[in-house]
């Protein structure tokens, strides 16, 4: 069932937040033991998951948010309206610069990333604030 703009509800938010901590554990992980789950909420209300998988050449791995932006795309998503990244550390993880371009392209910056230990929800921060003058499509856009 389709859904105009749902925006993030509460039974979405536990969706959401459940998929990017059961994605964690899937993470492949080998090198730097350090395994990341993400997922977006897209526009039609369906959460899309993701998880970091690095390779022995480091930087030819992809993130979790990557993957899970790749996932959205494959059935058809272009709009993510609440994004939640899950991981274990001591301090929280927000999605690397890369990564936080990468969102810019399918959400807009009041869009909130909200950022997962493995029980509690450690933060929430707008797009906009994570990536302040963020370069973006409308930058592109002929005048």
């Amino acid at each position: 069932m389709r859904r105009n703009n749902p925006g993030a509800t509460a039974d979405n938010l536990r969706s959401l937040f459940a998929a990017a901590r059961t994605v964690r554990r899937q993470a492949y992980a080998p090198y730097s033991k350090f395994k990341v789950g993400a997922a977006v909420l897209d526009a039609e209300g369906r959460v899309h998951a993701g998880c970091n998988v690095e390779v022995a050449a480091y930087p030819q791995g992809w993130c979790a948010e990557a993957s899970a932006l790749a996932a959205m795309v494959a059935a058809g998503g272009r709009r993510v309206q609440a994004v939640a990244v899950a991981a274990v550390s001591a301090e929280p993880t927000t999605p690397c610069g890369g990564c936080r371009q990468k969102l810019a392209e399918f959400a807009g910056a009041d869009c909130v990333v909200h950022v997962l230990g493995p029980r509690s929800v450690r933060g929430a921060y707008r797009l906009g604030d994570l990536l302040p003058h963020g370069f973006g499509p409308g930058h592109l856009r002929r005048r």
